[in-house]
């Protein structure tokens, strides 16, 4: 099937909605609808990469389950499974022609056009499921992986947990990152790095944050306001079958400035190295010994490679019989 290109970016022609197909430009919603006056939808962010028994889709499972945990918290009631959407996402990338891709599941609060509520209150609400997926390439810059990029400690504090829950990937969180973000880019900076309401570090506008310190990993514990990222769970993963410790800890603002190496996680990220805090070299000033280590291995995992950390089934095969033949071989 052919694939539409806009602004030079490849777009997936279909798209899935609560549990059908449809045309891409078909994929609309109404002026009114709850989530666009209330932020209230929660989505994921997965990827789908080229491997040798062809295109695999990255921790698809563990994607999922967070997305459907995230709209658990907001009190959404989902009907489509776990197993549904996994399967959706699957024949999603079949059928776009893309050996590697983006993929965007996304639950929000529509419109009960028949029976319109326009409060704050979203129970009325019908809730929509969407996965629309396009070829998102490297998402700080292809040159980034070796020479790092520029970021800034941002004004703005990060949401504590007791005002908006960071265990979910809530769209709301995000007017909070693109706070970070904009910021950021205006004074000339690549990324934003955010504090808690502590002072401690936190995460990135999107991505989770590591440190290496004299040969350890340290990384600010999940009750530090931060997402529990996919990609962070797989780099401690690697870096403790790699016999590099991992020390999860408050970290003050300062570390980052006189730590030997730096990097961002995150599905879009991937693994990115950091080259300077607020204008102050971080160790060499470009990729670390310790952050190649583990984007190779990183690497070499999500393109089928090398096996995961115990051989765990990280890869979803997108051909049937590379499906069936990944199952077999992981014990599932």
């Amino acid at each position: 099937m052919s694939i539409k290109d806009v602004n030079t970016m490849k777009i997936a022609p279909k798209v899935w909605h609560n549990g059908k197909f449809i045309e891409w430009k078909d994929a609309r919603v109404h002026v009114m609808t709850h989530a666009i006056h209330y932020g209230s939808s929660v989505f994921e962010g997965v990827r789908a990469y080229k491997t040798e028994r062809g295109t695999a889709i990255f921790r698809l499972t563990e994607h999922i389950k967070r997305l459907l945990n995230s709209a658990k918290v907001y009190r959404m009631d989902v009907k489509t499974t776990l197993d549904e959407f996994c399967q959706a996402s699957v024949e999603l990338v079949k059928d776009s022609g893309m050996e590697e891709c983006y993929l965007r599941p996304i639950i929000f609060r529509g419109l009960n056009e028949d029976k319109p509520a326009f409060g704050v209150n979203p129970f009325p609400n019908p809730i929509e499921c969407y996965i629309a997926s396009w070829d998102w390439g490297k998402y700080l810059g292809e040159e980034a992986l070796e020479k790092g990029v520029e970021v800034c400690i941002s004004s703005w504090t990060r949401i504590t947990s007791n005002s908006l829950p960071a265990v979910a990937k809530a769209g709301a969180n995000y007017m909070n990152s693109q706070l970070i973000k904009m910021e950021a880019l205006l004074n000339g900076f690549s990324e934003g790095i955010a504090l808690d309401d502590r002072g401690y570090v936190s995460e990135g506008s999107g991505e989770n944050l590591f440190l290496v310190n004299n040969g350890r990993l340290l990384t600010p514990p999940l009750g530090a306001s931060i997402l529990p990222g996919i990609t962070r769970d797989s780099v401690i993963k690697i870096a403790k079958e790699l016999s590099i410790e991992v020390e999860e800890t408050n970290i003050q603002r300062a570390a980052l400035y006189l730590t030997d190496e730096l990097f961002f996680t995150g599905t879009a990220a991937e693994i990115t190295p950091i080259s300077k805090v607020d204008h102050i070299q971080v160790g060499t000033g470009k990729r670390g010994e310790i952050t190649k280590k583990l984007q190779d291995e990183f690497f070499a995992i999500i393109h089928g490679t090398r096996p995961a950390p115990e051989n765990a089934p990280w890869l979803t095969y997108v051909s049937e019989t590379e499906k069936k033949t990944a199952s077999s071989s992981s014990g599932n």
